[in-house]
């Protein structure tokens, strides 16, 4: 690979710990770094462990560290948001051999932006770099490169990355800006004050509701918020069905493999 090299992480997988990863999201040990198998690993990454708020319901600590995040999306098979899903996935990545790094985005609300670090994607170096984002929700299918001005199609929709200043990136998505990019990359350490913010206080929307979702093998979703299963077709079509508490705990256990002995506590009003 060209470019300079990324330091290694302080406290990266061990083969065992990417060996158990890779079973968990189905896929082989890639022979190498390539699109092509950064892509695998991607789309399944994002068919398997879940964008999941269910630790912030039920007041769960959320650990930024290698170690805490392997014990939960790993061993425990849970899922998690962004800082949790994306920093881990880089971990496997680094520990595959890519060179990643950790970018800051600000999340558009309407015409305007969340705060700095208020999501964390993935920039891949190989024959040129990518984006890689399995921590969004509802978002490309596949890694975009990041050196793409023009359209780009995926499974997921269209998406276009259009600069915004001189180390910024608006991402769209079929047309409306999801979230804005920073070029400089970070530490995992640098995103944990945002963290603790969307995890605790009533201003976030991750403490307003629970939410369960992961991309289906026909590029759809199935979502569970709180007790409303959600199915989204590919082509968009949505179907939504209230279940009681006795359902909804089965419906975790059957679309994500998560078993709870209670569903996440409604916020108080």
């Amino acid at each position: 690979m060209s470019g300079v090299d990324h330091p290694p992480a302080l406290d990266g997988l061990t083969d065992t710990q990417v060996d158990a990863y890779l079973a968990r999201i189905g896929v082989p040990r890639p022979d190498r770094p390539s699109p092509a198998a950064l892509a695998e690993l991607h789309r399944a990454h994002l068919g398997t462990v879940p964008f999941e708020t269910l630790s912030i319901g039920f007041g769960e600590p959320v650990l930024l560290a290698t170690g805490a995040l392997f014990e939960k999306l790993v061993t425990r098979r849970r899922g998690g948001f962004c800082y949790e899903l994306n920093g881990l996935f880089a971990e496997l990545l680094r520990a595959l051999g890519y060179r990643v790094e950790l970018l800051g985005a600000r999340v558009f609300d309407g015409d305007r932006t969340g705060p700095p670090f208020d999501h964390l994607a993935l920039r891949v170096d190989l024959d040129g770099p990518w984006l890689a984002d399995v921590g969004f929700g509802r978002f490309s299918h596949l890694p975009l490169r990041l050196d793409e001005r023009g359209p780009q199609r995926d499974p997921g929709g269209g998406f276009t990355l259009v600069p915004h200043g001189d180390d910024e990136l608006d991402v769209l998505m079929d047309g409306r800006p999801e979230y804005r990019l920073g070029l400089r990359p970070h530490r995992l350490a640098d995103f944990v004050p945002t963290c603790w913010w969307q995890t605790t206080s009533p201003d976030s929307h991750f403490t307003r509701s629970s939410t369960c979702s992961r991309l289906t093998a026909d590029g759809g979703r199935i979502t569970l918020g709180g007790a409303r299963l959600i199915r989204t077709g590919p082509d968009g079509a949505r179907t939504e069905d209230l279940l009681d508490e006795a359902d909804a705990l089965a419906a975790y256990r059957e679309h994500f493999g998560i078993t709870l002995d209670r569903l996440p506590p409604l916020p108080a009003a």
